[in-house]
């Protein structure tokens, strides 16, 4: 079993906390649960940090987040769903690479679009298995995909900006 490094154990729990926190300040209704920027994280968790991180971070942040804030019923189903999008993200971003990537413009983009892919998908079915009504699963449809095109344009200006001021080197340089 491969051993996670002490960087990678407390950058795993900020972002946890910082999935969390960004699910739970914001939410915005739509069928059966809420908008939020918990993904925003995840997608930045996955893709700089690395399928380990955005599993951990994704899941437990964003299950922790329908815990405190009256959604109980969706944090296992979320569990799932998000330790899913977190893991792939990071798989895509990082294929071939066993470091941060660097000019990975494509994987980077093919990452975004299967976490959101994923998300919506999982929300989708979950709906419908919850509420016994594949209409209900599919009602979240549209909110969920302005939501994950959202959170990819946010992504994207955090990430440029995390690049332009070099933090995205210093994170290559020290993430093992």
């Amino acid at each position: 079993m491969k051993k996670m490094s002490v960087w990678k154990i407390c950058v795993s729990a900020l972002l946890t906390a910082l999935v969390c926190v960004t699910t739970a300040v914001v939410q915005i209704p739509i069928p059966l649960g809420y908008m939020h920027l918990g993904n925003v994280m995840i997608l930045i968790a996955g893709i700089c940090f690395g399928p380990e991180v955005g599993l951990i971070a994704g899941g437990i942040g964003s299950a922790l987040a329908d815990l405190l804030t009256g959604f109980a019923i969706w944090a296992v189903p979320t569990l799932i769903i998000k330790s899913t999008m977190g893991y792939i993200i990071g798989r895509i971003a990082w294929s071939g690479s066993s470091t941060l990537p660097q000019k990975a413009h494509v994987r980077i983009a093919a990452a975004n679009i299967a976490g959101i892919v994923i998300m919506i998908a999982g929300y989708t079915i979950f709906g419908g298995v919850i509420y016994g009504s594949v209409t209900a699963g599919i009602s979240q449809v549209p909110g969920l995909t302005l939501e994950g095109v959202l959170a990819i344009v946010i992504f994207y200006v955090i990430y440029g900006a995390l690049f332009a001021s070099g933090a995205i080197k210093f994170l290559r340089e020290h993430n093992a």
